[in-house]
């Protein structure tokens, strides 16, 4: 599915020379569910960037279902992240005058997806994540919790063959991370997609099939493990 051989990135602060990935090699398999776990500073996001083609390795390589990324274009780039890789970003990243189907249906846009297949789609990603009844309210309109899941959606209406998400449990309580993840368990489980979770919470990488833990850029330990089981209380309310 996708392979990193030998990835360096390396910031430049002043004098100073920051390596938040060094030398890494890491191989996930289409179908995986997995976490990616480690202290803060090391690495986990900058590791999703990469992988995610958002950003550029300082050397080394990444490939995407066989497919070499080092020397495509920008556009060749841009096209194969739309098509084959959904994110959900630690920080929404939803647009304020768009309402929250709108901002799910953005990606598929940018595939020139025509408009009433758009909506189609988007109402459906937005009823996986159980807001289909706030599709017209903006993020300003919505909780934390509600604005994460509107992210998880967007990151899911394209049908990725892998999905990249960074805390995206961090604004939910424990009950709603429960549903988030049986959610993205589910789709695993049924579609065959690929999710790779960065996370500090070891609730939800107790959830996972394998757990990549990072420290100083480095892969410390990659274990695999029996998935714990979903204990999600159906009558708690949904934020």
């Amino acid at each position: 599915m996708i392979v990193a051989r030998g990835v360096t990135k390396v910031y430049r602060i002043g004098p100073t020379e920051i390596r938040a990935v060094d030398g890494l090699d890491l191989s996930i398999e289409a179908g995986e569910f997995l976490s990616i776990v480690g202290p803060s500073g090391s690495g986990k996001t900058t590791l999703l960037h990469l992988l995610g083609l958002l950003d550029a390795p300082t050397s080394g390589s990444v490939s995407v279902e066989g497919r070499e990324t080092l020397g495509l274009s920008p556009r060749e780039l841009t096209r194969l992240r739309r098509e084959k890789i959904g994110f959900v970003f630690q920080e929404f990243n939803l647009l304020p005058v768009l309402n929250a189907r709108e901002n799910v249906e953005l990606p598929l846009r940018y595939l020139k997806v025509p408009g009433p297949e758009r909506h189609r789609r988007a109402m459906e990603a937005l009823e996986m994540v159980g807001l289909s009844d706030r599709a017209n309210n903006r993020p300003a309109q919505l909780s934390g919790g509600e604005q994460q899941r509107v992210a998880i959606a967007r990151a899911l209406v394209t049908n990725p063959t892998l999905v990249l998400a960074d805390e995206p449990t961090g604004e939910l309580d424990t009950q709603n991370t429960c549903r988030v993840i049986e959610l993205m368990r589910n789709l695993n489980r049924e579609t065959g997609q690929t999710f790779a979770i960065v996370t500090h919470d070891p609730m939800v990488a107790g959830y996972t099939r394998r757990v990549i833990t990072l420290r100083d850029g480095k892969i410390a330990s990659d274990s695999m493990g029996a998935e714990a089981e979903l204990a999600c209380d159906p009558e708690a309310p949904t934020i």
